[in-house]
């Protein structure tokens, strides 16, 4: 097989791998935004809402505050608002909402906040209230 025949099948399989990535992508974006949504619910259950950290993230919040996560999670400043973007590569995904960024990771119980409360920090990387 010649060069180019190579670098023609190489192409090939790339774009099939990433239409059948970004086909996973889009079917994992509901979910997310459906997690990322109900965490940042101010009337949510405080239980729930921890529920839906990541083992790391809860672990760091409740360490940082001194306090359990049900009681921790009342003083974040959680904005929530609508829904703006939503991108996930493989297990890891970023949800913009008009006032809050979340981060959030697949874990063998689905997807979990991983960060939040966060806000850009221009060329460094996000500054968050929660996280790991």
């Amino acid at each position: 097989m010649g060069r180019a025949a190579r670098f023609r099948r190489s192409a090939a399989v790339a774009a099939a791998a990433a239409a059948v990535l970004g086909g996973c992508a889009s079917t994992q974006q509901p979910e997310v935004e459906r997690v990322a949504t109900a965490f940042e619910d101010p009337a949510g259950d405080p239980e729930t809402r921890c529920d839906l950290l990541t083992p790391a993230a809860l672990s760091a919040l409740e360490e940082q505050a001194s306090q359990p996560c049900d009681e921790a999670i009342e003083d974040l400043p959680l904005e929530g608002g609508e829904v703006e973007s939503v991108e996930v590569w493989g297990g890891d995904a970023q949800v913009r909402l008009s006032g809050d960024t979340l981060f959030l990771a697949e874990t063998s119980t689905g997807w979990r906040v991983a960060a939040a409360a966060c806000q850009p920090n221009g060329e460094a990387p996000y500054d968050c209230e929660v996280e790991p």
